[in-house]
């Protein structure tokens, strides 16, 4: 049923447009127009190097205001009356576009998110928020700036979705005992930990739950997505990470757990669909009809939950170590995994070192402060530094000597 009262009017910003988050946004949009719900108005949209699919967006939705960070890539805008290029495109949007009280929905992938997310918060407007590494690398500034403009963050991963909403069932943080993030477990839940890490690219990308981009697909993989989700729950809600805990749960129909001081757990569930948390954080604090697909109740047979294996799973104890060093620790942790990560794709490393390195990188990276952007951004190129160094080394220890390859030649 259509939202009691008049339609919501308001201008929207979609800065991933072309990722999974982005179009099932742009789906969430549509849907809440036809079912008269709300009226949004897409007046930016961003992307990496997708420029066919944002032009289509831009033409489907009637938008003049396009950013695409790949230069060659802008070919395909052509028609749109503006267009900004360059690895900046996304500040540049903002800065044009944006103004108070409009929505901006953050769905870029990696530490590219994180200055169009200020930008759109000193411009006066609301975030609804799908870049986890936005608060894992910068979180400290950026949650000062959100209270300091007055706007509201509004988490759409679906584990935070779902904490927020909990939390609506107490009072305050003080009444919550511990978080408990739920996780798939990946495709490798079931592996032993010698096949995990000979694991391929395609092994990994092939999730058994979620349909996702390929970098939070091997994120998901290697539970690096939920040590992410510990360090930006913290962040969020203010908790330490001994109040922040990750538990399996191979269905993905629970999404989180709040506990509360009495004892009492609230939970939400749903299927796994990501169009749910966008839906929510676009229409809150109100509901409206969704174009998810609902709880089959009669059909529900069993939910199963398991404790992560740490020796397997390395990264959750690594995301407690970030917390606990705070500065520059979470640019260094999030710039570390995603080099390495890109490493794995790239046929560079095997599965098992992308942990591995963003462990080293931490070691070899002291924590220092983190003011400003400026120096949050330093640590962040000097531990993609450090891993794209570690990988040349291996691989050039993985070289046969010109004498052993002369000798494998005759």
């Amino acid at each position: 049923m259509p939202m009691a009262g008049p339609p919501t009017s308001r201008r929207i910003i979609v800065l991933g447009s072309t990722g999974s988050i982005g179009v099932n946004t742009l789906h969430v949009v549509e849907h809440l127009r036809c079912i008269q719900a709300a009226d949004f108005r897409v007046v930016g949209l961003a992307t990496g190097s997708n420029g066919v699919l944002a032009a289509e967006q831009a033409r489907t939705f009637g938008v003049r205001h396009v950013a695409i960070a790949d230069g060659p890539s802008a070919d395909g805008l052509r028609g749109i009356e503006h267009i900004y290029g360059g690895p900046d495109a996304a500040v540049q949007l903002v800065e044009a576009v944006a103004r108070p009280g409009d929505l901006v929905v953050g769905a870029m992938v990696g530490s590219a998110g994180i200055p169009a997310t200020l930008m759109a918060i000193e411009r006066g407007c609301d975030i609804a928020l799908a870049n986890k590494e936005t608060l894992v690398a910068a979180g400290g500034i950026v949650m000062p700036r959100v209270k300091a403009k007055g706007v509201t963050l509004l988490p759409i991963d679906s584990e935070h979705s779902a904490i927020f909403q909990c939390l609506l069932a107490g009072r305050g943080i003080d009444e919550v005992r511990r978080l408990v993030i739920t996780a798939s477990g990946g495709p490798f839940r079931t592996w032993p930990s010698e096949r995990l890490e000979r694991a391929t690219v395609a092994e990994a990308l092939d999730h058994p739950t979620w349909n996702m981009g390929p970098k939070v697909t091997i994120d998901s993989a290697s539970l690096m997505n939920k040590a992410l989700e510990v360090i930006e729950a913290h962040w969020l809600f203010g908790l330490p990470a001994d109040r922040i805990e990750v538990i399996v749960h191979p269905q993905s129909l629970v999404h989180s757990f709040v506990e509360f001081v009495d004892g009492s757990v609230v939970a939400q569930l749903g299927p796994p669909d990501m169009r749910t948390p966008i839906q929510y954080a676009l229409m809150w604090p109100h509901r409206a009809g969704g174009c998810s697909r609902v709880m089959d109740w009669a059909g529900l047979r069993r939910m199963d939950f398991e404790p992560v294996d740490h020796e397997k799973f390395g990264a959750l104890r690594l995301a407690d170590r970030v917390i606990e060093r705070g500065g520059t620790s979470g640019a260094v942790f999030n710039a570390a995994n995603e080099a390495a990560v890109q490493g794995f794709l790239d046929g560079r490393i095997d599965f098992g070192r992308v942990t591995a390195l963003v462990a080293e990188a931490l070691e070899a990276i002291p924590a220092a402060p983190a003011p400003t952007l400026d120096v949050i951004m330093a640590a962040d190129r000097a531990a993609r530094a450090f891993v794209y160094r570690r990988m040349d080394a291996m691989a050039r220890s993985s070289r046969p000597s010109n004498a052993a390859a002369s000798s494998l030649s005759t």
